[in-house]
């Protein structure tokens, strides 16, 4: 096979929101979808909530715009919410024409509609699902559409190094020409040329200890777009989500706060219950107090978990009410009807990202960026509940438009030189790798978390220079494997996330430290915004 490929658009990401894009532009333009695992492995997939839109008659688009905007404590910005939310509609309109098999419910008339529900910050019901596994079914069936389509071309096992820019090949004007590849099944980098390069790459969930996110989740394009020239913003702001099981081999399975709906309460490992001390809402406190004081006893005890308890209930109704967290708990050893279950916070999305517009353009011409990893300003400091998958969704079509609208204005493609291994070797202690992934995750949980301090960032910038010095040693001097390539990413917006929160002094949304409690509007109500040449 050749390690030159040609195409149009290459969509780095294969979520809703890279998906949605490629089958927008496949009637018109050669389009490439690369995944670096499985095509269907992505945030999406494990998406359980729905998406937001207005759909019912009694709702209204102002009053989803003023719900967004109170959920992101001040920062987010009103045009983008505003172009998000119109777009709603239609975008759920387009994907049952696609086939998403949303849950349906009768009207009064006898007809059937999609059924409505409501989540955290939503003032009506207007979250439209799939039972409680929305994510899989929008991308199942987007993948399957891609799959069929003649003008998209799928590739999986295929992770990107770094975007090729013609500054980089020392042309001018500087845009974005495509992108080095390295292809996992053939063991070796190829070049991916196209006048229009995607980032649909999610966001960075692995580069905390406990996540929500699958193991894909490691920052990639915002690094890639970090060091071809693009700003970043608000990296400070990372949603937490308060009980992730805690079991070495449970990785990502979250359970749902419904549980502590039912009663569930919080315990300490004596078995003392705790959320008496931070909220006279006790275990129905909101997400980030709950995430909060779990993390403060942690941090208290130094304890490794805390734990949930529902074992008072009747085993019956935990097992009619929960049957997936029991069955998921029972495959671990434990019965959650007669014992507690281990719990600790996760790091579930972030809210910053590649700054780009409301077509997901960054500041580098060719080079777009779409879904969570970027930036638009429709979160602010804080997400709320199933805007998430809404901004993928608009955000693929929007991006779209604009490449079509544009592409007649698309200069050539220069040759761009193959990837160059001439004075590297195979790495000889893999385990530097494994051993460097471990201390970043480590330290940037403990002092990096859902509460920080001045004290845990200085010494958190100070580990992440010298982990980044030590990578990028070891990147120069080996060849590239899919784990250094996400270990360098990783690093590198661990960096972007400590900068950001060292940058904002106060506590606004998700970005909590006790050296500055309180919100300031006076001077810190902007977009924390990092550019190219801030920091080496």
């Amino acid at each position: 096979m050749p390690h030159q490929h040609d195409f149009d658009v290459l969509v780095i990401g294969s979520g809703a929101a890279g998906l949605s894009l490629a089958l927008a532009l496949g009637d018109a333009m050669r389009v490439c979808v690369i995944a670096k695992g499985d095509l269907a492995e992505s945030n999406t997939l494990y998406a359980q909530g729905g998406v937001s839109a207005v759909m019912d008659a009694g709702d209204t688009v102002e009053s989803h715009i003023e719900d967004t905007l109170r959920a992101g404590a001040g920062l987010c910005h009103r045009d983008v919410v505003e172009h998000m939310v119109r777009h709603g509609r239609d975008r759920i309109e387009w994907l049952m024409a696609q086939g998403v098999p949303f849950t349906m419910a009768p009207t009064a008339s006898g007809e059937s509609a999609v059924h409505l529900t409501q989540e955290g910050g939503h003032s009506r019901r207007r979250v439209v699902h799939a039972d409680d596994a929305t994510g899989q079914a929008i991308e199942t069936t987007l993948l399957e559409r891609a799959r069929r389509h003649p003008g998209i071309d799928l590739r999986e096992h295929h992770i990107a190094i770094d975007i090729i820019t013609l500054g980089k090949l020392g042309s001018t004007p500087d845009r974005s020409v495509g992108a080095y590849v390295l292809n996992r099944h053939e063991h070796r980098v190829e070049t991916f040329r196209a006048p229009y390069c995607v980032l649909a790459t999610g966001g960075a969930g692995k580069v905390y200890l406990y996540t929500s996110n699958p193991d894909v989740a490691t920052g990639d394009g915002i690094a890639m777009a970090w060091r071809a020239g693009c700003a970043i913003a608000n990296m400070e702001f990372v949603q937490f989500h308060p009980t992730c099981l805690y079991h070495p081999k449970a990785k990502s399975f979250l359970v749902t706060e419904a549980l502590r709906g039912e009663g569930g309460l919080l315990r300490l490992p004596n078995g003392e219950p705790f959320m008496h001390r931070f909220d006279d809402r006790l275990e129905l406190a909101p997400r980030d107090i709950v995430a909060r004081a779990i993390d403060f006893e942690m941090k208290r005890l130094g304890a490794d978990c805390v734990y949930l308890d529902i074992s008072h209930r009747p085993a019956d109704f935990i097992r009619s009410h929960f049957p997936t967290i029991y069955q998921k708990c029972l495959e671990f050893g434990i019965d959650i009807t007669r014992e507690p279950i281990p719990v600790v916070p996760a790091a579930h999305y972030f809210c910053g990202g590649v700054v780009t517009d409301t077509a997901g353009r960054t500041s580098l011409p060719g080079l777009f960026a779409i879904g969570e990893v970027g930036c638009t300003g429709l979160h602010g400091a804080n997400r709320m509940a199933s805007n998430s998958l809404l901004e993928c969704l608009v955000m693929g079509q929007s991006a779209a438009d604009a490449i079509l609208a544009q592409r007649g204005e698309t200069l050539p493609v220069p040759e761009i030189p193959p990837w160059d291994e001439s004075q590297v070797t195979d790495a000889d202690e893999e385990v530097v790798v494994a051993h460097n992934w471990d201390e970043l995750r480590r330290f940037m949980w403990d002092y990096v978390g859902i509460v920080r301090t001045t004290k845990r960032l200085e010494r958190a910038r100070r580990r992440v220079h010298l982990l980044r010095n030590e990578i990028g040693e070891f990147y120069a001097n080996f060849r590239v494997t899919s784990d250094l390539i996400e270990l360098r990413n990783l690093v590198q917006v661990a960096e972007l996330v400590i900068r950001c929160a060292l940058k904002r002094k106060e506590s606004r949304g998700l970005h909590f430290t006790l050296d500055y409690p309180d919100t300031d509007d006076r001077s810190h109500r902007r977009d924390t915004i990092l550019r190219a040449g801030d920091f080496g």
